[in-house]
């Protein structure tokens, strides 16, 4: 459903030109969101480029600290040193800031939001709100209804994350590795550490002292913080594979009582930002093919946990660019702007 009875908006997107911020302009427009300005902002150098927007060129401005005079919703898809570099002045402007950096996601003062799980929480923000990491916002989309039917216990999620989740310069490095590897040239790198085209390796963030490299301690800490359940168990595995985009997660959960898989694909049959994908029959379950592209989060190959009697098993297949980052932005979005008439909180 297309947002509905919304007061036009002054939008900026900074870091216009990255592969997120390509996807935000995209989700807007697809969304039909009343854009009543439009500001996009990137560094010096792709300053002076165009994007379209609505059938008409728009200019990238530098992102300076006086860029945002005006601006109602601004979307920051820049990395978090730019977000803490230049959050302060976009607030000080009297915009809202929608981050898809990590920079603000642990912060409890800031509301760390997938619309479909804790919409709630914007109510609260103070200028920033948080989008999370796109693992755990896919994993957060499949489970958080199945936990307000049964109650989870404990997560394992194991990801097969594609090159998209490190931006536009990595799926190009995944197609040109795979065009030089059939042509039988040398495999450059320069983005990943390891080769990934025909290859699959950990995550490519630093293994902290746990054990766990940093997208695994995302993907616990922010989905502790969007469930409202600060010790809830959570066994992550993070994995990169050579998919060009979205993003799949084999999930194994722990209920408080057992759900068998008929009444599991009823929950998720009806689940918002959930397309059930569960045909055993034609041996089709979801597949990053088909979720790319797609706004809702593809989940299937529902099955008891033979190991546990209060054990589900879901796979899941979500377009990392969209419900991972732009899509999930934009919902914000959406939401702010319903709230827009209410007083906001002081800091």
């Amino acid at each position: 459903m297309k947002p509905q009875n919304i007061a036009p908006k002054s939008i900026a997107i900074v870091g216009a030109t990255g592969a997120v911020g390509v996807e935000i302009l995209r989700v807007l427009e697809r969304r039909n969101f009343p854009v009543a300005s439009l500001k996009l902002l990137a560094s010096a150098r792709s300053a002076g480029k165009t994007l379209e927007f609505q059938g008409k060129p728009h200019r990238v401005e530098e992102l300076t600290a006086g860029a945002f005079k005006g601006v109602d919703i601004a979307f920051f898809s820049a990395g978090a040193t730019r977000s803490r570099e230049f959050v302060p002045a976009a607030r000080a402007a009297g915009c809202v800031v929608v981050d898809n950096s990590s920079a603000f996601r642990i912060d409890p003062d800031t509301p760390l939001v997938v619309p479909e799980v804790n919409p709630g929480d914007l109510q609260r923000h103070k200028g920033v709100v948080a989008n999370p990491n796109c693992t755990a916002a896919i994993l957060s989309v499949a489970v958080w209804p199945i936990h307000k039917a049964a109650g989870v216990r404990r997560i394992i999620v194991s990801t097969y994350q594609s090159a998209s989740g490190a931006g536009a310069a990595a799926m190009q490095e995944l197609e040109d590795q795979a065009r030089d590897f059939a042509a039988g040239k040398d495999i450059k790198r320069a983005v990943f550490p390891h080769q990934i085209a025909f290859n699959v390796f950990s995550h490519n963030t630093k293994v902290a002292e746990n054990g766990y490299n940093e997208e695994e301690n995302k993907v616990v800490e922010e989905t502790r913080k969007m469930f409202g359940m600060p010790d809830l168990p959570i066994a992550p595995t993070c994995i990169r594979v050579p998919v060009l985009r979205a993003h799949s997660e084999s999930i194994t959960l722990e209920l408080d009582r057992p759900l068998s898989p008929e009444e599991a694909r009823a929950i998720l049959a009806n689940a918002p930002g959930v397309k059930l994908v569960d045909d055993a029959a034609s041996n089709h379950f979801p597949m990053p093919l088909e979720a790319s592209g797609d706004l809702d989060v593809h989940v299937g190959r529902i099955r008891r946990d033979l190991s546990n009697p209060n054990g589900l098993m879901l796979w899941v297949a979500g377009d990392q660019l969209l419900k991972g980052a732009a899509w999930n932005a934009v919902q914000i979005a959406e939401e702010l702007a319903k709230l827009s008439a209410k007083p906001m909180a002081a800091e």
